[in-house]
């Protein structure tokens, strides 16, 4: 049988390189889209300037052929993808890809490298840096030095005066060279730094508001408990009342004295539950400030000894130079609630293993029971969800291990939920505290 408190399925993100945290961001097709748009505007605004008002001579057609082949690709991709499209990495470095070959080669065809607009090369790139995984960006950035090499060796002289032909001399055009490569590869560091810094920053902001929620949600919890205990303390007093004179009639009946003495003690039972609800952020009791490791584990066994599984203790440092520290109700309702949900599930036997050194503290619990369902076990924990095969009327909102799991790290412990092997099934779940956590008394 699996055991009762299961979780919430968590939602799957999406993987990325270890290295680049900007391989989890996805570019939007619409953004390359417009930029596109724009790029056609300004090339052809360029173009009608140069050719039409200043009269440069120049290859009018096969310049707005090219214009044309970017528009029309444009087009396409409007019409065949919704604008809300995200582009793989592969797709954005291809489209980007064309649209650098395509600057390229209009540059090419206008004097190459002394083109005043040949520095608009490192655009793709710096839009690859600021969004695509590092080695996308990386290959983008070669085919850009490519095509500026490329453009060093233009045959095609810069559209001048008519006539008149604008040479430029070699040391110059290196000049240009280099300005043009140490921009584009400055600018694109510059953007995936950028990029580096939001992202992980994003991710801090996310991180901090999850901790928030967390804390929000259990201030919630224990306000809940507490309103829960003031207003089920009068019926349950009733009760208790109730049951005191059903077992002073009823204690010698062959049929219902063992009844009626479950009865009383579950109700007292459940009276020191609501009490512990309401303490459970005071750092004093009225009893035992402080406790050691033994009397907690002791303390926290007690109420689960009455039923027909056996509990086993098993103290492997011994007592001796054991810990001892604030009595934390948290840490003893936490505790309390994983013993108990090992005795719902345990066949015959539950063992409690406690261990101590000088760096760490640790609880084991383990039931021979059916363990854990393999489909919950990641899931273990997390609130309002229950499963229980055995008894399917049992009721629950599955907030048992989520209360336990959540006071004892805020207890500063590490929990682990586990199956056993073939050879000893049933669940086990470990806590783990810092040995200074749990060690808090003052030495004399």
């Amino acid at each position: 049988m699996a055991h009762q408190d299961t979780a919430l399925e968590t939602a799957a993100t999406g993987s990325r390189e270890p290295d680049d945290p900007t391989a989890s961001r996805s570019l939007r097709l619409q953004t390359i889209v417009r930029l596109r748009w724009l790029a056609v505007a300004g090339q052809s605004i360029a173009i009608i300037i140069v050719a039409l008002w200043l009269r440069f001579p120049m290859p009018l057609i096969a310049c707005f052929l090219l214009i044309a082949l970017l528009a029309v690709v444009n087009i396409y991709l409007t019409l065949r993808y919704p604008p809300a499209h995200r582009l793989h990495p592969v797709a954005a470095f291809t489209l980007l890809g064309i649209d650098l070959a395509q600057l390229t080669a209009l540059l090419f065809m206008t004097g190459g490298i002394a083109n005043p607009f040949a520095p608009l090369v490192s655009v793709p790139v710096i839009i690859s840096s600021a969004s695509q995984p590092k080695w996308y960006s990386v290959a983008l950035a070669l085919l850009a030095v490519a095509g500026v090499t490329a453009l060093a060796f233009s045959p095609y002289p810069l559209p001048w005066y008519d006539g008149a032909v604008l040479l430029v001399p070699p040391a110059l055009m290196v000049g240009f060279w280099f300005a043009i490569v140490s921009t584009t590869a400055f600018a694109a560091f510059y953007a995936y730094r950028v990029s580096l810094e939001a992202s992980e920053l994003a991710e801090a902001l996310a991180a901090t508001e999850l901790v928030l929620q967390r804390e929000q949600h259990l201030s919630q919890l224990d306000g809940l408990a507490a309103a829960a205990a003031h207003e089920l303390g009068t019926p349950l007093a009733t009760i208790s009342v109730v049951a005191k004179e059903m077992e002073r009639e009823l204690g010698n009946d062959p049929r219902f004295g063992e009844d009626v003495q479950l009865l009383r003690s579950q109700s007292e039972r459940c009276r020191d539950i609501l009490r512990r609800l309401t303490t459970l952020s005071s750092n004093d009791e009225a009893h035992m400030r402080y406790l050691p490791l033994s009397s907690m584990i002791e303390e926290v066994l007690a109420p689960h000894r009455e039923f027909d599984i056996d509990i086993t203790l098993v103290e492997i440092s011994g007592r001796k130079g054991e810990p001892v520290g604030t009595r934390n109700a948290g840490i003893l309702y936490g505790l309390g609630n994983l013993v108990e949900n090992a005795v719902d599930y345990a066949k015959t036997e539950v063992v409690v293993t406690v261990e101590h050194s000088a760096n760490r503290v640790s609880v084991t619990i383990e039931d021979d029971g059916d363990g854990y369902a393999p489909d919950i076990l990641s899931r273990i924990g997390e609130p309002y969800v229950t499963r229980r095969q055995r008894d399917d009327t049992a009721g629950g909102l599955g907030l048992g291990l989520f209360i336990a799991k959540t006071l004892l790290e805020r207890s500063g412990a590490t929990l682990v939920f586990e199956n056993g092997g073939p050879e000893k099934p049933g669940a086990r779940v470990s806590v783990e505290w810092p040995r200074s956590l749990m060690d808090t008394k003052p030495a004399k």
